[in-house]
């Protein structure tokens, strides 16, 4: 029974929702349909009233009339019997003075009347050893109009007929009582409301049909009303559109002195504000596009002259030491400034719309670790721990390289400048869509509505706090840009004291949209420790990241979900060398092609102790 009812519930569910969805859109719909609805229930009052009068006046007529038949009647019956032979049978008498009522002339003057024809019963009660004698159809008399009757009362009562020989439906029973002869002789006379019914049904089907005529011209009315009304509303809908489109020369036509014509001169009025402030502000934003790419192309030769006289006289070997200090931060201010005008050369080029993407297929692991190797320095200055997630099979997208990096790069400079010395990690997962890079930090957080404007231009969550990558203030709002230009998405997720995250997600095929990460933006609850495997993690999947790393830090490459990362108690110091924890193989112990630092002690112990791991594994 439900699989038969399925479709039919399936076919009202989506009537119903098409008929929604239709009401809520339409104001000519609402205004004819209640306009339809608060008529109809006027017609239908006006018609139960009128029909309630035209009944009580039809009726008030009927009895009115048969109270006149009844004493014509009554008079006829009477005379009747005042002249009847003693001898004569009572049930004889009855029936001659039945006959002589049914047997009148209607067209006389005397006998005319409004009442209709009739039917005569008289009715003698019984006395005694007699019982009652009656002549005509007793059983269509009521026993209550008997009774009122028999009080000495005329009276009438409304009942219904149903004779199988005879008359069937609704009529009148008229009832007197009698001074003849014959003791307690009742008359009744029973008049047929065929005709008032017909009148009724007439009126009524009558009243039906203006009805609903009448609902269709207000309908139609309405229709026509709410079409002017609408008509306005949907040309202002129309060209706001437009407006919004660009179209800024739209305007509504003024027809007449009414309210629309009010309201389109209203709309024309804003229409030209907004326009005169829309083309001032695209002026002010163009000129000032210009004026940064202009004053950042002509910054580039007296930039260059100042580089390279900054440069011989730091390169000069004649300096007292405080010119020689001086000229260290001449050379360090400067390499910030040409920073800073080459994120403005960037970001200017994405604010014209010539900002190219030269992409290609390549491992994307490879942008990681440039990026990592860019920032090493920074992380070894600050004893930050950089840990690297990354997949042991190659993972291939469509992406500039140069870009990609350079995303990478500057989130993993904010995530050291932020980060309080903690480690910092950057993770790599792909799916058959898209590719995911998520840089986490454990340092200061982001307060809620920060991780949108974290992406602003020159915004500083803190302006107090010092840059240790003496960065522009542009990194992540060229990020954005960047991110943006490969049709992926770049967010942000912080929680004061926990610390932040950054996801950035790419497509694998270039112009196709990005529907899913494959890495969540907010990290998991759980916390474990490094250099410890997780529960329910097997031995054997359990291996150090990098030949780098210390001999009590391990990670998990197969299965490696968002918890928190804590340093091992026996961690290495804070002065200890930046690492990078890459997901590549375990390196040949016979391997030499890599050497440690020199003068690092600690990084060469550290090495050696992995590769004797190694070996003996």
């Amino acid at each position: 029974m439900n699989r038969r009812l399925s479709p039919f519930v399936r076919w009202s569910r989506a009537l119903g929702n098409s008929v929604a969805h239709t009401w809520r859109r339409s104001l000519q719909l609402r205004v004819v349909v209640s306009t339809l609805s608060l008529s109809m229930i006027v017609i239908l009052v006006l018609g139960v009233v009128l029909t309630s009068q035209i009944t009580d006046r039809l009726l008030e007529t009927k009895i009115g009339a048969a109270t006149e038949e009844l004493d014509r009647a009554r008079a006829t019956v009477e005379g009747q019997l005042v002249g009847s032979d003693a001898s004569t049978s009572l049930q004889t008498q009855l029936d001659g003075a039945r006959a002589n009522l049914t047997n009148r002339d209607p067209d006389s003057a005397e006998n005319s009347g409004s009442a209709g024809t009739f039917e005569p019963v008289l009715i003698v009660p019984g006395g005694g050893p007699r019982g009652p004698t009656s002549a005509g159809t007793v059983e269509a008399v009521p026993e209550q109009l008997r009774t009122f009757v028999e009080r000495g009362q005329v009276s009438y009562q409304f009942t219904t007929i149903d004779d199988p020989d005879g008359y069937n439906g609704p009529a009148l029973v008229v009832g007197t009582p009698t001074t003849s002869s014959l003791s307690g002789l009742e008359l009744y006379l029973i008049f047929p409301l065929n005709s008032e019914d017909r009148s009724l049904s007439l009126v009524r089907g009558t009243l039906l049909i203006g009805g609903g005529v009448l609902a269709v011209l207000l309908a139609a009315i309405s229709l026509l009303v709410a079409r002017q009304v609408v008509l306005p509303l949907r040309s202002a809908s129309r060209i706001a559109v437009r407006f919004a489109d660009g179209r800024l020369k739209e305007r509504m036509p003024v027809r007449g002195e009414d309210d629309m014509a009010r309201l389109a001169m209203s709309f024309n009025e804003m229409a030209e504000s907004l326009s005169k402030q829309i083309t001032q502000l695209e002026e002010f934003g163009n000129l000032q596009k210009r004026f940064t790419s202009d004053v950042s192309h002509e910054l580039r030769t007296p930039l260059t002259t100042v580089r390279m006289a900054a440069d011989l006289i730091h390169d000069s070997d004649h300096l007292e030491p405080g010119l020689r200090r001086a000229s260290e931060l001449l050379v360090t201010e400067l390499d910030r400034f040409e920073g800073l005008l080459g994120d403005l050369l960037e970001i200017s080029r994405h604010d014209a719309g010539v900002a190219e993407l030269a992409a290609e297929q390549l491992d994307v692991r490879m942008c990681a670790r440039a990026a990592v190797s860019t920032v090493r320095h920074l992380a070894k200055d600050t004893g930050t721990e950089l840990i690297v997630d990354l997949p042991s099979e190659q993972v291939v997208a469509e992406v500039d390289p140069r870009r990609v990096e350079r995303i990478l790069r500057n989130l993993l400079s904010n995530a050291i400048d932020h980060g309080e010395g903690k480690p910092i990690l950057l993770r790599l997962r792909s799916d058959d869509n898209a590719v995911a890079f998520v840089v986490r930090d454990q340092g200061i957080g982001l307060r809620p509505g920060e991780e949108k404007l974290v992406f602003n231009r020159f915004w500083r969550s803190d302006p107090s706090r010092v840059r240790r990558s003496g960065g522009t203030g542009l990194g992540l709002a060229i990020s954005v840009e960047d991110a943006n230009l490969h049709d992926g998405r770049l967010e942000a997720w912080g929680q004061p004291g926990v610390g932040s995250v950054f996801r950035l997600t790419l497509p694998r095929v270039r112009g196709r949209k990005v529907s899913a990460s494959p890495l969540p933006l907010v990290p998991g609850t759980a916390r474990h420790v490094q250099g410890r495997p997780r529960p329910g993690v097997e031995e054997d999947r359990i291996r150090a990241i990098e030949d780098g790393a210390p001999e009590d830090y391990v990670a998990d490459t197969e299965d490696v979900q968002d918890d928190d990362f804590t340093p091992a108690p026996d961690a290495a110091a804070p002065d200890a060398p930046a690492r990078d924890d890459s997901a590549d193989p375990a390196p040949d112990p016979t391997d030499t092609d890599e050497p440690a630092e020199p003068g690092d002690d600690a990084a060469e112990n550290s090495q050696e102790r992995e590769r004797s791991q190694e070996h003996e594994r």
